[in-house]
């Protein structure tokens, strides 16, 4: 049945491609391309289907990503396939030889993942029902050398499956999770309409939910590092997600100078911040003898980061945001379906 929302959108697509959206919904196109840069408001064929196809692109990676990780099938192959076809190129989705899915120890850690495979299932099946027709394919995306390019940039090894065990898992839920939150934030400054910015306020917190749960998963694991199956030292987990927080922010903002050492889990001056669980505090006038753990990817101010449309282009992809489209590599290796890309 359609909701509300769906009405909406389709009605305004419907009557005018060229006109913002003016209701709750319009919010999913301005959250993932708020502050779309000089390059993109010049294009003047741009209207909103080609926002709202932006955010499809990525909803089809991490959709892909989670039902795989649970279900050891690509969406479409799910017992109720979620639709891939479209305009555009449609592509396959490329995983490791002889894939299985992730052979989780921890229940607690598999319902996480559960959850969360469905509920970006939803997103995707939601964004293809309002944009109809105007819907792009999924693009091909690629699950084994993105994750191996990666993990050799941050400086973790020269590989890396995420489909390995429940720690490998969360890091690499760990890489998309961040930059969803940063994307919605982006948006904030860009909606002009109130019930636009109460939209993209509860689609953030969704956002911030899961990538809470994962950071929090992390920390706890990285705790218990050495009674894992495999075992993993104690302070390994949070380490990589200080690399990784280091490269997406380079990937970013290539024209800053690199990242100090990281230090208590933050990149000064930077867009990321990872986690640190070796952070002692003194409450009640103590000593600074109790430990604390870098949750949170903010500032100083404990706001999220936020970043712009080609600046999640550079990160998924590893280009520069200020490239000519299309951004190709990485997650993308063909480039994203659509006239945002």
């Amino acid at each position: 049945m359609a909701t509300l929302e769906t009405q909406q959108l389709d009605d305004i697509i419907v009557k005018s491609r060229r006109k913002m959206l003016s209701f709750g919904t319009s919010a999913l196109a301005g959250l993932v391309l708020a502050g779309v840069t000089k390059k993109a408001e010049a294009q003047a064929t741009l209207v909103d289907s080609d926002y709202l196809n932006f955010a499809l692109n990525l909803e089809y990676l991490e959709a892909n990503f989670y039902n795989l990780a649970v279900f050891g099938v690509t969406i479409d192959k799910l017992s109720t396939p979620i639709g891939i076809t479209g305009t555009g190129t449609q592509g396959t989705v490329t995983t490791k030889t002889g894939f299985a899915p992730v052979p989780f120890v921890s229940p607690t850690i598999k319902a996480y993942a559960t959850e969360t495979a469905t509920e970006e299932g939803k997103h995707v099946s939601f964004l293809r029902s309002a944009l109809g027709s105007a819907a792009v394919a999924q693009p091909a995306i690629n699950l084994v050398d993105s994750f191996n390019a990666l993990a050799n940039a941050a400086g973790i090894a020269p590989s890396f499956d995420p489909f390995a065990s429940d720690a490998n898992f969360l890091i690499g839920a760990y890489i998309f999770e961040d930059v969803g939150v940063t994307a919605y934030h982006g948006a904030a400054g860009a909606l002009t309409v109130a019930a636009n910015l109460g939209a993209a306020a509860g689609i953030l917190a969704v956002e911030a939910y899961h990538a809470g749960l994962v950071r929090t998963s992390i920390n706890k694991l990285d705790l218990i590092g050495p009674t894992l199956t495999p075992p993993v030292p104690v302070g390994t987990l949070t380490g990589y997600t200080q690399l990784i927080s280091a490269l997406r922010s380079k990937l970013a903002n290539p024209t800053l100078p690199s990242p100090p050492p990281v230090t208590n889990g933050g990149i000064s001056g930077q867009d990321d911040q990872g986690i640190d669980n070796t952070q002692m505090v003194a409450l009640q006038g103590t000593s600074a003898t109790f430990p604390s753990t870098t949750i949170l990817d903010a500032d100083s101010n404990s706001i999220t980061f936020a970043r712009t449309p080609q600046q999640i282009l550079a990160i998924v992809t590893d280009t520069a945001p200020t490239a000519a489209s299309p951004h190709t590599g990485l997650f993308f290796p063909a480039g994203l379906n659509g006239n945002v890309n």
